[in-house]
């Protein structure tokens, strides 16, 4: 009699999902019980004017700075979530203004990504980023609530809808969130699906479900918790920016791009603070890692654990804070309370991080 072992061995990929989809369910079922942000008032009128006099222009456009001077969707969503963070709403409508009439001119709903004031059509790119979309959606939903304006409800709720229909796809056993609506399917590239994990906002999912709720919201948020657990299960830990998970395979660098833990992840522990979701192992293990006697935020070869380049701007530093605050209670060095804009980007991960801190940890700041 012959044994085969070929089931036994099959299983061990389902077993390994399995375990990850419950501590994913753990930590989804843990995070819901959060308060959501507030975020109107969360920052202070002069580090917004600082931010504002030198990132937006009198149209509403957001300018990065390091990038071209190009405006692009994120952009414009981030600038509407600092601008109602700071409770300014004259300049809110004007960053609405320019995202609804330059960017939202897709027929299937969602914004362009990219606008370069330097080109003649001024928009380069007519395909979406996801999260771009979700800032503005998000940005809009908060916005409609606090100021009671059903005019940006009502647009939160055509672009949740969009951003559903478009970039929600479902993998394996995983409903994720395409980082645009072309170019990262299964179909579309030989090792597709690609995901950005960065591209969760989590804080925005369940504001967004609420207003698309014929959507898999609370799935999307579950199966990112769950590959983000995957993909830092390595010895370097760090997830890629560009994740390829074919066939429902373990998390890897996707083709042709850098396999690097860098300027798009860093933003994710950030968006586990604002979303409440403290609780998760992997932030300490990168508390660890960003301490000062470590290698601090840094670009790093997520195969090899090879540092690139070591990132100092205050924009930057913050993060890992942000990270000792609220994981261990730990105060903001002083040299990071006041506020020092350089670039567009390292800037806005700062207010993000401060109105974070002024709204649910004001002990440490």
């Amino acid at each position: 009699m012959t044994i085969r072992l070929s089931r036994p061995i099959q299983l061990l990929p389902w077993l390994f999902a399995a375990f990850f989809f419950l501590m994913a369910s753990v930590a989804f079922s843990q995070s819901l019980s959060v308060q959501p942000l507030n975020l109107v008032g969360s920052i202070s009128p002069a580090d917004w004017e600082a931010y504002r006099s030198r990132f937006v222009e009198d149209n509403g456009r957001v300018v990065d700075t390091a990038n071209g001077n190009i405006s692009h969707s994120e952009g414009q969503g981030y600038g509407l979530l600092l601008a109602l963070a700071a409770a300014d709403r004259r300049s809110f409508e004007q960053i609405w203004t320019f995202t609804f009439t330059e960017l939202l001119i897709r027929d299937d709903g969602l914004a362009v990504w990219k606008w370069d004031p330097a080109s003649k059509p001024r928009v380069t790119d007519r395909n979406n980023a996801s999260d771009g979309d979700i800032l503005i959606a998000y940005a809009l939903a908060k916005a409609g609530t606090a100021w009671q304006e059903p005019r940006y409800t009502t647009a939160a709720q055509k672009l949740a809808k969009a951003i559903g229909k478009s970039t929600f796809s479902l993998s394996g056993r995983s409903m994720i969130l395409l980082p645009g609506a072309q170019g990262f399917g299964a179909g579309d590239r030989p090792d597709g699906p690609v995901i950005n994990l960065s591209y969760w906002v989590f804080e925005t999912f369940p504001v967004l479900a609420a207003l698309a709720p014929e959507y898999e919201w609370n799935r999307v948020w579950r199966d990112g918790v769950m590959l983000l657990q995957q993909a830092t299960s390595g010895r370097v830990r760090l997830p890629a920016d560009w994740v390829s998970i074919q066939n429902g395979l373990q998390p890897q660098p996707a083709d042709g791009f850098p396999p690097e833990f860098g300027y798009n992840s860093l933003r994710i522990p950030l968006y586990l603070l604002r979303a409440g979701m403290t609780d998760m192992e992997w932030l300490r293990a990168l508390k660890q890692r960003w301490s000062t006697e470590n290698e601090g935020v840094a670009v790093v070869n997520v195969v090899t654990g090879q540092v690139r380049e070591r990132l100092t701007d205050q924009g930057y530093a913050i993060l890992p804070a942000a990270l000792a605050c609220a994981l261990d209670g730990t105060p903001v060095p002083e040299a990071l309370k006041t506020f020092e804009p350089s670039l567009y980007y390292p800037s806005t991960l700062y207010l993000l991080a401060k109105s974070l801190l002024g709204e649910k940890y004001p002990q440490c700041v």
